[in-house]
């Protein structure tokens, strides 16, 4: 899989998401690049190892206050090199990436690691 597919997939995932929660996405970039950097895996005190397939970089919507405004926005990072390198097939890859959007746009609104897993036991 090329990065063009891999981008196609992270766009439609974004495109097939409830309209409650794409009119609820602001100020936030969705971007994919091939590899977390060192600071990337340094900013969640990541072990020596660790397999990061997203990243999320802002302020939850749910601590935004009534100032929150003119700022930059958000950044949502999917990274394709782990997530193809742990995917054997494309069909699994595109699992992932869709795993991971889903993951990191929880994030976003201020789900914890904890209440995201729960919710995607739940809708499995």
């Amino acid at each position: 899989m090329d990065i063009e597919e891999f981008q196609k997939i992270v766009d439609e995932t974004l495109a097939t998401l409830p309209e409650d929660f794409k009119s609820e996405l602001d100020n936030v970039d969705i971007l994919v690049e091939i590899w977390p950097t060192q600071e990337d895996l340094r900013s969640i005190f990541a072990h020596p190892g660790t397999t990061l397939f997203g990243l999320y970089r802002g302020i939850p919507k749910t601590k935004r206050g009534d100032n929150y405004n003119a700022v930059l926005p958000d950044k949502i990072i999917i990274f394709a090199g782990p997530i193809l390198q742990f995917s054997p097939t494309p069909e699994d890859a595109k699992k992932q990436i869709k795993k991971t959007v889903l993951h990191e746009i929880g994030h976003y609104f201020g789900m914890s690691e904890k209440d995201i897993r729960q919710a995607q036991k739940e809708y499995q």
